[in-house]
């Protein structure tokens, strides 16, 4: 094992074998925190899980690539190199792409939408709830599971779903690529997800609890500044025009005009 890699301490086995033989999901947590690095391993244990800890910033990466996590938890301030850094090597590196729930005691938005930008599914700011990291996690599993899917699905299929193309707007949702007036953008896996989300229904104000349900796959209340973080880099890389905000309500997708 790596130096600044660890096997989380806690009572009891890490990690018992799934139900039905199927594999043990597995955790990175990337925080050079003893007391939260160990707290939060022993939460993830008790819901059989897998769990290895690094401490700094290349051993982060490191396990990344030998450990194989099926989700991180990964912390912005870290020895070495910070947690953003990792993010982009991380998802730089990884053909399969892993998703990344970051941690940060920093609540500047400018932050925030960095940790989104290079890659990060969602983020939590310290202190946080166990109850609510869990629930997070387990979310960002299950979509991951569910876009696989899709993957397979649409890599089987001749022709795939059908692209979405909404003025100089055009989505492709079989190689998941959008370019808006010809020019490519580059968006990550939620990014892409919330964008169909809202093309699929243009001109029609979705809430931010009901875009949490379809692309996060969870419901809370205080999960609602997740989606409007990820509506601003979108509109960073897309035009701030494209999505109409509805105050109090949610977003609507606006289809621009060629």
């Amino acid at each position: 094992m790596t130096s600044g890699a660890q096997r989380a301490t806690v009572s009891g086995p890490v990690g018992p074998a799934g139900q039905g033989g199927e594999p043990t999901t597995r955790v990175l947590v990337v925080e050079d925190s003893p007391e939260i690095a160990t707290q939060v391993s022993r939460r993830f244990a008790a819901e059989g899980w897998e769990v290895r800890v690094a401490t700094d910033g290349p051993s982060g990466v490191e396990n990344a690539r030998s450990y194989s996590p099926h989700v991180i938890v990964l912390d912005v301030m870290l020895p070495g190199f910070d947690g953003l850094e990792v993010c982009r090597r991380i998802q730089a590196d990884d053909a399969r792409a892993i998703p990344i729930l970051m941690l940060t005691a920093r609540d500047d938005e400018t932050d925030l939408l960095v940790g989104l930008g290079v890659g990060a599914d969602d983020y939590m700011t310290k202190p946080f709830s166990m109850r609510e990291l869990v629930a997070r996690v387990k979310a960002l599993l299950r979509r991951h599971e569910r876009t696989s899917r899709v993957a397979v699905a649409d890599v089987s299929s001749p022709s795939g779903p059908p692209p979405i193309e909404l003025g100089d707007l055009f989505i492709d949702r079989a190689q998941r690529r959008v370019s808006r007036a010809g020019e490519e953008a580059h968006l990550t896996p939620t990014e892409f997800d919330l964008l169909v989300c809202l093309a699929s229904s243009p001109r029609t104000v979705l809430t931010r609890e009901r875009l949490l349900e379809e692309v996060w796959d969870w419901i809370d209340a205080s999960g609602t500044r997740t989606v409007d973080s990820h509506i601003k880099a979108l509109r960073r890389k897309l035009g701030s025009d494209l999505i109409r905000t509805v105050h109090g309500v949610g977003y609507s997708l606006e289809p621009p005009t060629v």
